[in-house]
């Protein structure tokens, strides 16, 4: 089967706060290190009160530092809000305490809203239209031979390996362009999944990075030892996207029964689209699920993400799916 890796919004349930969600995030990276998953990524957003992993590279850096062998990275930075310098210096100085096991994920969206966004960068010159650019200028700070004047310490030299994310074309495009790995956002935003792989693979140029196209997908999996708890422990996630698409965003609430059967015909249409990337049940319902999923877009990889109220439930649920294809 294909590398399974692992996803963490770090998320900040209901009656905890962020010092738990830290705590949480470590453990489960030291619980897919001892599962063999291949990399454990972090996802910068701001301003989102269910979400603690806002300092990116400072939260890697706390995982890093409590596991040795898994990679580690950003899935990803959203680098508008940032200067390419900045994100050199920090994730060279991530390779630098753990060498070889650093990925940097770059996305062009804020990761925030507008107002947040606006915070973040004291101006709206840095936009989403020079993401491209800010990609290049990156790569050469992190290069072995910089063309600019300006050195990233550290990060010159160290050529941490860079990904694009998208949930569109558009990003699909210049990963194929640059010739770098590309990291498709499937878990929340599926519409364009077959489109974007489909441009990637077949506009990709080698690089010196990359030799040929790979594609990593995003995946939600909620595993558990029946299909009727899985389904349970999904309507945590379930409750949580649907108040962030409706604007009411929030901690990651307690499961709830029959939650489907309680919201209306919009709220179901939503979760049926994102659910479409979805497996949710018993390790043989799972199971089937991946194997579907995998046989229809060819991934390279899965990105698995599982937002379980419950820590020692999310725990379980990555265990059961490594357990399905041992």
């Amino acid at each position: 089967m294909i590398p399974f890796s692992i996803l963490d919004l770090s998320p900040i349930t209901e009656g905890s706060d962020a010092a738990q969600s830290f705590r949480n995030s470590l453990s489960l990276a030291q619980h897919g290190e001892k599962l063999g998953y291949t990399r454990y990524w972090l996802a910068e957003h701001h301003g989102m009160p269910g979400i603690a992993s806002a300092a990116t590279a400072v939260l890697l850096s706390y995982v890093g530092a409590g596991t040795s062998t898994i990679r580690i990275g950003a899935g990803g930075v959203m680098l508008p809000n940032h200067s390419p310098l900045v994100i050199a210096e920090q994730f060279g100085t991530l390779e630098s305490l753990y060498p070889g096991r650093i990925d940097l994920g770059l996305g062009r969206a804020p990761g925030s809203d507008q107002r947040t966004a606006r915070a973040l960068r004291r101006n709206l010159e840095s936009d989403a239209d020079q993401f491209p650019q800010d990609v290049i200028e990156l790569m050469d700070f992190m290069s072995k031979a910089p063309q600019q004047p300006v050195r990233a310490v550290p990060g010159a030299g160290l050529e941490v390996p860079v990904w694009i994310l998208g949930s569109s074309t558009f990003g699909a495009q210049l990963a194929a362009h640059l010739g770098l790995p590309y990291a498709f956002a499937s878990h929340f935003a599926p519409q364009q999944i077959m489109q974007a792989i489909q441009i990637y693979r077949e506009t990709f140029k080698p690089s010196a990075q990359l030799q040929k196209p790979y594609v990593m997908l995003g995946f939600n999996v909620f595993a558990a030892d029946t299909d009727e708890e899985a389904e349970f422990r999904a309507t945590s996630w379930q409750q949580a996207f649907v108040n962030l698409r409706s604007g009411r965003p929030g901690r990651l609430p307690p499961p709830v029964e029959n939650y489907r059967q309680k919201v209306g015909p919009a709220e179901n249409a939503l979760l049926d689209s994102v659910l479409s990337c979805s497996a949710v049940g018993s390790v043989e319902t799972v199971k089937k699920g991946v194997e579907a999923f995998v046989a229809r877009t060819g991934a390279d990889e899965l990105m698995i993400t599982s937002q379980v109220f419950d820590h020692v439930a999310r725990l379980r649920s990555y265990e059961l799916l490594a357990e399905a294809f041992r």
